[in-house]
């Protein structure tokens, strides 16, 4: 497969394209990225460069090229427990502050959840939030732009490579089922209280529904000032009054929404939705 080459020109309209389509904005000097990323596409799909791509984007759009499109440019990088910090708050703090509400199941979402190790990581939480004595309840929506994502997040089947990356041995035994060379399954118990759909933070909210708490980490940092505020005001609209927000931990809400104040809690900071 060749090298793609690609143009100041041409990168700009596939930027402005990426962003009117889900937010995300590339910067400058990512050409190597888009290259990288596009490259296997293009060749599937015999278009000779990006700015026929583009172009097809534009005149004569699909849902399915749009979207092999998008699911190509965003990362999908994850493991399990991914900064201990926010598995280690919903354990000590915010489910023992939801069963003394009696909050009966618990609403969690997982915004751009990938494929599922978040969505999956904090259903394992609740458990072992029970096994100290707990007796909470929790329905945990991950939602994602890859349809491709959410179809692996459902199965929830890893290889032993992905399964390994974050656990240690002893929660890989208690979650998980090998279900095959090189497969592991995570295991029903897990999966029960999980569900998973395709989301774009940009467009309606409406159908998710209310949460006590929502996880959208390491995801804003993507987009411009003005979708960042977006997605802040749009996630404010269905977290319940005193529920919280948990971002990345080089993220920050500060000049982004009044709706939401400052929580320290071990060592860090997670965000509470104000009355």
């Amino acid at each position: 497969m060749a090298a793609l080459s690609i143009g100041d020109d041409e990168y700009q309209a596939f930027a402005r394209f990426l962003e009117h389509a889900c937010g995300i904005v590339l910067g400058d000097s990512k050409q190597y990225l888009v290259a990288s990323r596009l490259a296997p596409l293009l060749e599937a799909e015999g278009i000779p460069d990006l700015k026929s791509l583009v172009e097809r984007l534009e005149r004569r759009p699909t849902a399915d090229l749009k979207g092999r499109v998008i699911e190509a440019m965003t990362t999908n990088e994850t493991q399990w427990f991914s900064d201990s910090f926010p598995f280690d708050v919903l354990r000590r703090h915010l489910l023992p502050e939801l069963e003394r509400q009696r909050v009966w199941p618990a609403r969690i979402w997982s915004a751009a959840c990938s494929s599922g190790q978040e969505v999956y990581s904090i259903s394992m939480t609740v458990d072992e939030y029970n096994d100290r004595g707990g007796r909470m309840e929790a329905e945990v929506l991950g939602t994602d732009i890859s349809a491709a994502m959410i179809e692996q997040a459902k199965r929830a089947r890893y290889t032993a490579n992905v399964a390994r990356r974050g656990l240690s041995a002893e929660r890989q035994k208690r979650f998980f089922d090998e279900v095959g060379e090189n497969t592991w399954e995570v295991k029903q118990s897990v999966r029960r209280r999980t569900s998973f759909r395709t989301h774009n933070l940009l467009e309606s909210y409406a159908g998710l529904g209310r949460f006590d708490i929502v996880f959208c980490r390491n995801v804003l940092i993507y987009f411009g000032y003005d979708s960042r505020r977006d997605i802040v005001d749009r996630i404010a609209s269905v977290t319940k009054p005193g529920g919280y927000l948990i971002v990345g931990a080089s993220e920050s809400l500060a000049r982004h929404s009044d709706k939401f104040e400052l929580v320290r809690l071990d060592g860090g900071v997670i965000y509470r939705r104000r009355d």
